[in-house]
């Protein structure tokens, strides 16, 4: 079989430009990798005709752009027009969306080829894709692990390489904590920096779509594609034009660097403690200045989180109510058995749980109590960080507190999936940029990553840490190809 998109995206740009080879061959290649790893069941839904079809009227096209004819997976909460779209659950089961979301439109302006639609956490509420209608995904360096959530699929098919490209969303973690579970590139942009247009809502003040590569110059390169403001989103941001590749590659020597004492706590694994310990000298070594510092709230994150996400999670999926599109509960006896069977078969048991304490978070006198108490605290939680960034260029740590655990470990305990994403639930809180990169291996060979975080809209910034770590670093990071071993 051919091996292309084991390639750089580089060296699959010159191959297309000089016609030594096909979109079509590209696709064909994507389709047979997804069929041969089938049972890492990464894909709710693909698109091969669709696919094929559009590969072929590339052909007849100049190579224009370095994305220009590659595959990408789009996470299936994201909106595509003709194209199932179920956020993994059974309420939206057979959905065809009439549109394309705002990033689906870049990508097809820039002739990137959608290969299909990822796995998931159903409506992204879960931290290891496990609440899925369609069954977890599995990761890629062990079957018998999870691949994370919300956003496993995305981090299982790049993990794969069974495409170059992904995308997926991030309201507490759901980039990045995938993404460092399944040794690949993750990033969260700024909040405002994508629009959010076409992303089915779970949590609309952190929501936030990014991109998910096997590198960090692939990931800016598919950042620069998909930002940008947007009249139909109006949390997006104008900012001006600006490569995100371009610091990729310089030096690090004077970058000052601040790392959370709360981050390094016991909180986590001894581990990826170390690693990340490994990661923080080899800095120093090489000219950063590295110091340990404390961050107000951190310990609060996740608190503020559950409130504000499952109050928006509850007001955002009103919507599914069995009326004008998705499962619709068959013969009810009236209008309020239509809703309540509608939403009662159609959710799963986490999104029920969310939406029921959600919407006691909102009622009444709690929405001022709970819900408004808490966005005041994520305000000085914001204040907090940008201090810190008027001292420091980044703040580092690990991005989990462990590696991924067993799919089989008990699903009983309603506050796990939360804490599983402790280190990155304060980044959506302040609205951050944060990257996950693969920085080594645990002792039985599952991927550590080290979390990256930037002041707003200070996403070159990370790149060129990332960029040059991983340069340093120089790890195997393709599960087939390796033992995963540094």
């Amino acid at each position: 079989m051919s091996k292309y998109l084991d390639r750089s995206i580089l060296e699959i740009h010159e191959l297309l430009k000089q016609k030594k080879i096909t979109p079509k061959d590209l696709v064909m290649e994507a389709l047979k990798r997804i069929e041969e790893s089938e049972e890492y069941n990464a894909y709710i839904t693909l698109d091969a005709e669709n696919a094929l079809k559009q590969a072929e009227e590339l052909e007849k096209l100049e190579v224009d752009h370095l994305l220009f004819g590659i595959p990408i997976a789009i996470k299936d909460n994201i909106v595509t027009q003709g194209l199932r779209t179920t956020c993994a659950s059974r309420i939206l089961e057979n959905f065809i969306p009439i549109y394309d979301a705002t990033v689906v439109e870049k990508l097809k302006e820039k002739h990137m080829i959608i290969i299909g639609k990822t796995n998931m956490d159903e409506f992204a509420m879960g931290s290891s894709s496990r609440t899925s209608y369609f069954q977890a995904p599995k990761n890629a360096w062990n079957k018998g692990k999870i691949a994370g959530g919300s956003s496993g699929g995305s981090a299982t098919t790049i993990s794969l390489r069974n495409v170059p490209f992904a995308l997926g969303t991030d309201t507490g973690g759901s980039i990045r904590q995938p993404a460092s579970y399944c040794g690949i590139v993750g990033m969260k942009p700024t909040y405002g920096r994508v629009s959010r247009y076409g992303l089915v809502a779970f949590a609309s003040s952190l929501d936030q779509i990014g991109p998910m590569t096997k590198n960090v110059y692939e990931n800016a390169l598919l950042l620069n594609a998909i930002v940008g403001m947007d009249e139909k989103d109006l949390t997006s941001v104008e900012k001006a034009e600006e490569d995100f590749t371009r610091n990729i590659g310089k030096d690090i020597r004077g970058m000052r660097i601040a790392v959370p004492n709360y981050f390094m706590s016991d909180i986590v694994n001894k581990e990826i403690k170390s690693k990340v310990e490994e990661i923080l000298s080899l800095l120093e070594k090489c000219g950063a200045k590295v110091d340990y510092i404390d961050i107000p709230y951190l310990e609060h994150a996740v608190t503020l989180y559950q409130i504000i996400a499952m109050g928006e999670a509850s007001s955002n999926l009103a919507r599914f109510d069995g009326i004008r599109y998705g499962h619709s509960k068959e013969n009810p006896k009236d209008i309020d058995d239509l809703y309540y069977g509608t939403r009662e078969e159609g959710f799963g048991e986490e999104v029920k749980r969310r939406i029921m304490v959600g919407s006691y978070l909102l009622s009444g006198k709690n929405a001022k109590e709970y819900y408004e108490k808490a966005l005041s605290i994520r305000d000085d939680m914001q204040k907090a960080f940008l201090n810190v960034f008027e001292d420091y260029d980044l703040v580092l740590g690990p991005t989990t507190t462990t590696c991924a655990y067993d799919l089989e470990d008990p699903m009983d305990n309603p506050s796990k999936s939360f804490l599983d994403d402790v280190l990155v639930i304060p980044v959506n809180m302040a609205g951050l940029p944060g990257l996950s990169l693969p920085i080594g291996f645990s002792k039985d060979h599952m991927p550590i990553g080290l979390h990256i975080i930037g002041n707003l809209f200070e996403e070159a910034k990370i790149y060129q840490l990332a960029s040059f770590l991983e340069k340093k670093l120089n790890l195997d990071l393709d599960p087939k190809g390796g033992e995963g071993r540094d």
